[in-house]
């Protein structure tokens, strides 16, 4: 049975993911702001993997909480929105099989992992281990690349799968099913790399700063 992926966290099966994420859903009383921060990234990345994330998302996550019951005896999450709305999510959506396009952007974001631990690498050499939104220190631990000063990661997908004729033009291994897919073609994973190295400009943020903006 092939393992089940929740941003980098691999389970044996889907049902031990489902385990995971239904113990954090009853970890917390119904109203609860969900405040443990692994959990907290549990739950960003699972609501990456929502059908209707960017919808859910907003203008950036600022925390999430336990609602009550939206019909029937179970709760469901809740995003609080750094804009102060909140919104409902069903983690069942969250784990119904991929779309394809969310499969090819999973594969897009393995094809370019490195550039950012290079680009992370190149400014602590460099001793500029410093927030670019607060200008606070940052060490290894605390430190996020994020594309917030230019074109989001999804805009620069976006740009090069619309360039090609659509998602569907983009052939992935058999592997993409579990989230560790290659392109088929790999002179396109290279046409693919260039594309957004030349669209991306990252920057370093807080671990904080950085679960507060959109998901990129």
């Amino acid at each position: 049975m092939p393992e089940f992926r929740i941003g980098q966290r691999t389970y044996p099966t889907k049902g031990k993911a489902q385990e995971a994420v239904r113990a954090v859903l009853h970890g917390y009383p119904v109203h609860r702001t969900v405040d443990d921060p692994e959990h907290h990234l549990l739950l960003l990345d699972l609501l990456d993997m929502h059908p209707y994330a960017e919808d859910k998302i907003g203008p950036g996550v600022e925390a999430f909480a336990i609602a009550p019951p939206p019909r029937g005896p179970h709760p469901c999450f809740q995003v609080i929105r750094t804009d102060g709305t909140r919104i409902d999510f069903s983690y069942q959506d969250c784990l119904k099989p991929r779309t394809y396009r969310q499969q090819v952007l999973n594969v897009m974001g393995d094809e370019i992992r490195q550039t950012k631990t290079d680009y992370f690498e190149a400014r602590r050499a460099g001793g500029t281990l410093l927030s670019d939104f607060s200008g606070q220190p940052l060490d290894g631990t605390n430190t996020a690349v994020s594309y917030f000063r230019g074109p989001s990661f999804n805009e620069i997908a976006e740009e090069f799968a619309d360039s090609l004729g659509g998602w569907e033009a983009i052939e992935l291994t058999s592997s993409a099913e579990k989230g560790l897919g290659r392109f088929v073609d790999r002179d396109l994973a290279e046409r693919w790399f260039i594309h957004h190295q030349d669209r991306a400009v990252f920057g370093l943020l807080s671990q904080e700063e950085s679960r507060r903006r959109p998901r990129t």
